[in-house]
């Protein structure tokens, strides 16, 4: 059984056990957060329409966090001796997802 979540304003396809890297989700390691699904595949049946998934649920508890890349931007104007340096390096929540319910 897997489950398509919406998190972060990504979608992610996800499985019972499985851990992932999403945005910050404001919530203490070690705290538990709910998802609802946005597609849900359980062997034959596929769980698509908001009927069907109103009583489904993703459970996944936060188990650390993690940075992303470091990503260097530069501007550079000539003929002005303007030049601008920044870097950006994102940070995220691992999750792992403990229960799908459908």
């Amino acid at each position: 059984m897997y489950a398509v979540i919406a998190t972060g304003g990504k979608q992610e396809k996800v499985a019972e056990g499985q851990r992932l890297d999403v945005e910050l989700l404001g919530i203490d390691e070690g705290e538990s957060v709910t998802f609802t699904p946005v597609l849900l595949v359980d062997g034959d049946r596929v769980l698509a329409t908001p009927d069907d998934l109103k009583g489904a649920s993703v459970e996944a508890r936060v188990v650390g966090s993690a940075k992303g890349p470091k990503i260097i931007g530069f501007k550079y104007k000539n003929k002005s001796r303007s030049r601008k340096r920044w870097g950006h390096r994102q940070h995220y929540a691992t999750i792992e997802i403990v229960s799908i319910t459908a």
